[in-house]
């Protein structure tokens, strides 16, 4: 058997920065012989993934390292797809199985292993790759992924994108008017709109969307602190003195309902009245939560009339008076 100082220290460098995997070009190139290779990988200190590319580690390949060797196989100019690249910038919160690696359009891989290659086609996303292993860029990785998904899908992957601060809604517009074609452009463009008048986050999306713009309500303002209070306000109509904060979560620990309270009570103490509404208010009687912040914005001086949407007559008659 050969032993470790056969490879050497600038191989297991490279190796290293690409998650223990090399080609066997990459190994040749270091000055390692095709047949200290092939005695690397019997005596199982490194592992064939596929034709030409090995984990120089006796250990089951991670998928940073399958990622890589993805890469590697696909040759120049390959980088790793929508769902690959979404997984990394942690716009996804599981990573693809197959692993889905882009290669250019006149190139054909044909590998056996947790790979999917996709043959490019020129002039659909930028060309540009970004960081290691070479991926998509956050624009190019959302837009791909929302070409796939569903409009609810669409509007996490955007809220995610934007909320998280790994792209603005700028570079995202600037990158959909480069496309020639989107299945979901005219609600892209709607949604990036919407959060860029500070909507963060699905449920504020549907507030906007569903309660205040369809009702006639007054625009709040987003994400503010109030009398340089510690807290920001999901929706603030300082105006009237009310407050609409929203929480998609199910449910609250207790460390969360205490800063709840705590944020309440200070804002009650500058005269600032909250109100507290949850994705299943949203989802099920838009109507009647539009009602009542206008009930609280017309308390406090707002003098413009309640206007009826679209769905208001399927709501109920509770929904849409005071008790």
């Amino acid at each position: 058997m050969h032993r470790r100082h056969d490879v050497s220290d600038r191989l297991l460098q490279l190796a290293a920065m690409q998650a223990h995997v090399v080609t066997r070009d990459q190994a040749l190139g270091h000055g390692l012989s095709r047949h200290s290779i092939c005695r690397l990988v019997e005596s199982g200190a490194w592992r064939r993934l596929a034709r030409g590319v090995f984990l120089t580690v006796p250990l089951e390949p991670s998928w940073d390292s399958l990622a890589w060797a993805g890469v590697l196989l696909g040759g120049q100019f390959a980088r790793l797809g929508p769902e690959s690249s979404g997984f990394l910038h942690q716009l996804l919160p599981e990573a693809p199985d197959p692993l889905d690696v882009l290669v250019p359009r006149e190139r054909r891989v044909e590998v056996d292993g947790p790979w999917r290659f996709i043959r490019e086609t020129p002039g659909v996303r930028l060309t540009r790759a970004v960081k290691d292993p070479p991926r998509l860029t956050v624009e190019s990785a959302v837009l791909d992924l929302a070409d796939t998904r569903d409009a609810g899908e669409v509007v996490e992957l955007i809220t995610t994108a934007v909320q998280r601060r790994l792209t603005t809604v700028r570079r995202l517009r600037r990158e959909l008017d480069e496309r020639a074609r989107h299945r979901h452009r005219a609600l892209l463009r709607d949604l990036l709109s919407d959060v860029d008048v500070g909507a963060e986050s699905p449920i504020e999306l549907r507030y906007l969307r569903d309660v205040e713009r369809p009702h006639g309500l007054p625009r709040g303002d987003r994400q503010q602190s109030r009398s340089g209070l510690p807290y920001q306000t999901d929706v603030d109509y300082e105006e009237f003195r009310v407050i609409v904060e929203l929480d998609g979560r199910a449910a609250h620990d207790g460390i969360g309902r205490f800063r709840d309270m705590d944020r309440d009570n200070r804002h009650a103490l500058v005269d600032a009245l909250t109100l507290r509404y949850g994705s299943y208010d949203l989802a099920a009687r838009p109507c009647g939560v539009a009602f009542q912040v206008y009930c609280a914005l017309a308390a406090r001086g707002y003098l413009e009339a309640f206007l009826r949407c679209r769905r208001c007559s399927a709501a109920s008659e509770g929904d849409l008076h005071l008790a």
